[in-house]
């Protein structure tokens, strides 16, 4: 596990209830896993409002522990309780401190100062860049063509594959089904339309987009992209490998259900 110091003000609410207040969090990055978590002193957590937890946590997905955990804390605030949403890595590197979850529709709101942060805690070592593009992208799978464009938005983030966002009108949207899944990201907001592959080839949430981007990657705003992993995409003529990445996995790919 990898470690780094973060100076940043960390604040974690329920309701009006701030149940972590810190100034010293530890940013910690899991064995093969991307995304960092935050873990607190005791002293920065509300920790009378924390009681352990009764029961095993059973489920599995991209918000609970990658390893061994000493204990897990149920959270109760103004009469709602909730089931593990804190816990303690049995790991050196986070001896004495607490991990609180980041999962959807736990807690209600983290703020890294005084801007708040969606899905996870955003790494100082990641950048996300958005750059037009007038390469011909193609979209297919299994011989039909989902999307065919000479005017993408080729957004680079570190650590997942070229994404390649497409003029609505250069999307075949009469060959997908609109979804109802929604998802956050803290480097660009808010994916407010998804779209699912109907058919043999069926794909759920193959496809979506972002109406209002953060400012840095504004130029992605209403056009469609496709995950890499499970379509076939010809650049210029050439053939991309479908990458591996941690949207592979349909657990780790985010749903709102």
């Amino acid at each position: 596990m990898r470690t780094e110091a973060s100076d940043k003000w960390v604040r974690a609410y329920v309701g009006d209830v701030a149940v972590v207040d810190s100034r010293r969090p530890l940013l910690f990055w899991e064995d093969r896993f991307p995304v960092p978590g935050y873990a607190f002193p005791r002293d920065d957590v509300r920790t009378d409002l924390l009681t352990p937890s009764q029961t095993r946590q059973t489920v599995r997905n991209f918000h609970t522990p990658k390893g061994p955990v000493k204990a897990f804390y149920d959270l109760e605030v103004a009469g709602r309780r909730l089931e593990h949403a804190a816990w303690e890595r049995d790991d050196p590197a986070l001896e004495g401190l607490l991990v609180l979850t980041w999962e959807p529709g736990v807690l209600d709101r983290w703020t890294e100062e005084d801007e708040e942060v969606v899905a996870h805690p955003r790494d100082p070592h990641k950048r996300v860049e958005a750059i037009a593009s007038s390469r011909h992208v193609e979209v297919s799978v299994d011989g039909t063509v989902l999307a065919d464009s000479h005017a993408p938005v080729l957004l680079f983030e570190t650590h997942l594959p070229t994404r390649y966002y497409l003029p609505r009108e250069d999307v075949r949207l009469d060959a997908l089904v609109p979804s109802a899944n929604v998802s956050t990201c803290p480097y660009k907001g808010v994916a407010d339309e998804y779209w699912s592959l109907p058919g043999e080839a069926g794909i759920d949430n193959v496809a979506w987009s972002y109406a209002d981007p953060y400012p840095a990657v504004q130029r992605v705003a209403g056009r469609i992209a496709f995950y890499n992993e499970l379509v076939d995409i010809t650049v210029d003529g050439e053939p991309q490998e479908r990458p591996q990445s941690i949207f592979s996995k349909a657990g780790n790919r985010p749903t709102s259900g």
